[in-house]
């Protein structure tokens, strides 16, 4: 299945893609904040990751910041951020949750 990122009924990245851009240096500007904090996550620059969604209030941020906490091993403060994203805490692999962030960012 192959997921695009969309503006303006323009497709500009799918999930290859952003895989792909990994290797760079930087991340593609043409993505989201959204997209920029899960590509700097991948890059292992957590702090830059969470520096980007910790002063937004959107259930998006707060999925994102709460997956920050939980790869951090913090989940008391996880579990803070799951509740204001209104999900659970999965009980699955970091990677997957990561992959299921960046395939629900890229159709947004």
């Amino acid at each position: 299945m192959r997921h695009f990122a969309l503006v303006f009924d323009k497709i500009i990245m799918n999930y290859e893609d952003f895989k792909s851009a990994l290797s760079a240096s930087s991340p593609p500007s043409e993505i989201s904040l959204y997209l920029k904090a899960m590509w700097y996550d991948a890059k292992n620059d957590w702090e830059r990751s969470h520096n980007i969604v910790q002063d937004s209030d959107t259930k998006t941020a707060a999925w994102i910041h709460a997956y920050l906490h939980r790869k951090e091993g913090d989940p008391g403060n996880a579990s803070y951020w799951y509740h204001k994203a209104g999900r659970k805490m999965p009980g699955y692999e970091l990677e997957k949750e990561w992959e299921e962030i960046v395939t629900q960012l890229l159709v947004q």
